[in-house]
């Protein structure tokens, strides 16, 4: 059952419960110092006995915010007075953040409070209680906080200053709260009137003004346009059967994965010429089917330049598993095991073998050009934060579709400072066996060059053109330069889409 969410509350109640957070210091350094690292990974791991160990009889504030907030114990008043002192028991009982024991004496958490941040940026984010807190299953109308997902998005999303973004499924606002750094205009949907509530709680709490409205997906903005779209929509593939609950954050009530494409195919409609959309994605494919066929079938017709990169695929058993365990359902129960036969029994029905989820980013040409697609399967770990890279991506993929090769040859490349190469041979060896290049920032490409290629690579450091670079090799090679530009032209591409040449 769902607590009622918290009060919207007066101005001069979040200022002093915003003073009190930052007098306790409640902030992700200081909770992992308290904790110490084996409780943080334990919790990581949703096992909570290391830290309400770590925190057990500790007056510190951040120890006492933490059992009642994300470990779901019982606390006295007294210490949340001493915890909060502008606020105290008293002002949390009346912004429903905290309830009373059903015994009457101390009180427990009415919904999730807990820090969040980046490099830049700290935050606190409301949300409902997470079933490590409850004990139990998550009820259907459950407000997601900071997740895996989330994260996800928020790492992957371009940052350019813009005037108009819009985060739509906004759940308790984090993406809004990561908007906020660089966009003058923000509103968010949601279909969650709940959500929502959670949304302007936490974005009130950190001083974020947004315009918030009700809505399914896209419908609240109709004839709006942005600059920025980001989206962590409803992507889970769910069986519709009576055994399964339908979890209002994650389950959109569309098979398959109909509700992201049909996501996909409208942005085109709400994003500005240059405009960017930025969301993740599930999409199911059945036996021999190529993700690329699936998912570039998407953008056909749109106009929009599209870039995917798929980061895993699961069979469909354990994909299953991973959804039925994210609602707090554990394996061996009676209801894990009715749902996991109702979605292997879906998939089977519907040809559905394995799943695949990625990071699916969009963007409108500015001129009446021919839309680009790129494909990408990158299963191996990438750079965080992974927007700077996919802003630059963006701009090199479309300085490359509006650029014949006369423009690429004609330019003075230079190998981009995080990149390294590699000579691999065997001992005592004359010559290489394989050269290759590896990037250390954004995708971390590792790239085999031929001979050719290494020795174009090598020699790019900004001061000749790529045509002056081949006219060179074609002397060293005794061949004619059209061979050379032909021969190096693919790699050349390669390299500057992805940010290894700039």
């Amino acid at each position: 059952m769902s607590l009622p969410p918290p009060g919207s509350g007066d101005g001069a109640a979040l200022a002093d419960l915003r003073a009190d957070l930052e007098a306790a210091d409640y902030t992700v350094d200081r909770l992992a110092q308290v904790l110490g690292p084996v409780a943080v990974a334990a919790l990581h791991r949703e096992q909570p006995l290391p830290a309400l160990r770590a925190t057990e009889g500790s007056e510190d504030p951040v120890a006492v915010l933490c059992r009642l907030f994300a470990l779901g114990a019982r606390v006295a008043a007294r210490e949340l007075d001493r915890a909060l002192p502008r606020t105290g028991a008293s002002g949390l009982l009346a912004l429903r953040l905290v309830a009373r024991h059903q015994d009457g004496s101390d009180l427990v958490a009415a919904c999730d409070l807990r820090p969040y941040a980046t490099e830049q940026e700290r935050w606190w984010v409301v949300s409902d209680r997470s079933e490590m807190a409850t004990g139990g299953p998550l009820p259907t109308d459950h407000v997601l906080g900071i997740g895996g997902a989330s994260t996800t998005l928020s790492s992957w999303t371009p940052r350019p200053r813009v005037e108009r973004a819009l985060d739509i499924g906004t759940g308790s606002g984090v993406q809004v709260l990561h908007l906020a750094g660089h966009a003058a205009y923000l509103v968010a949907t949601d279909l969650s009137e709940r959500a929502l509530r959670f949304a302007r709680f936490t974005l009130d709490l950190n001083g974020v003004d947004a315009d918030l409205r009700p809505g399914s997906l896209l419908d609240p903005v109709a004839d709006e346009q942005f600059d920025l779209v980001v989206s962590n929509p409803p992507f889970v593939v769910t069986p519709r059967d009576p055994d399964v609950p339908v979890y209002e954050y994650r389950d959109g009530g569309q098979a398959g994965d109909a509700l992201v494409a049909g996501l996909v195919r409208d942005l085109a409609a709400h994003l500005r010429p240059g405009g960017i959309g930025q969301l993740l994605a599930n999409w199911e494919l059945g036996p021999q089917e190529a993700w690329t066929d699936h998912v570039g079938a998407w953008f056909d017709g749109t106009g929009l330049d599209a870039w995917v990169v798929q980061r895993e695929e699961q069979d469909v058993a354990d994909y299953a598993e991973t959804w039925i365990r994210d609602g707090g359902h554990q394996p061996g129960t009676a209801d894990f095991d009715a749902m996991y036969a109702a979605w292997l029994d879906d998939f089977a029905h519907r040809g559905v073998e394995r799943l695949g989820f990625g990071v699916v980013t969009v963007q409108r040409p500015l001129t009446g050009r021919e839309s680009w697609t790129d494909l990408m399967d990158v299963r191996t770990p990438v750079a965080s934060p992974m927007g700077p890279a996919v802003l630059a991506g963006l701009r090199a993929r479309t300085w490359l579709a509006e650029h014949d090769d006369d423009a690429l040859l004609d330019t003075a490349w230079q190998v981009a400072p995080d990149v390294t190469e590699e000579r691999i041979g065997v001992p005592g060896g004359d010559d290489p066996q394989v050269i290759q290049v590896r990037q250390g920032d954004g995708l971390r490409r590792t790239v085999r060059l031929d001979t050719l290629g290494a020795g174009l690579v090598g020699a790019c450091d900004g001061e000749l053109t790529a045509r002056q670079l081949c006219a060179g090799l074609a002397v060293l090679t005794e061949q004619e330069p059209g061979t050379i530009h032909t021969a190096v032209l693919p790699t050349l591409r390669d390299l500057v889409r992805d940010g290894l040449l700039r």
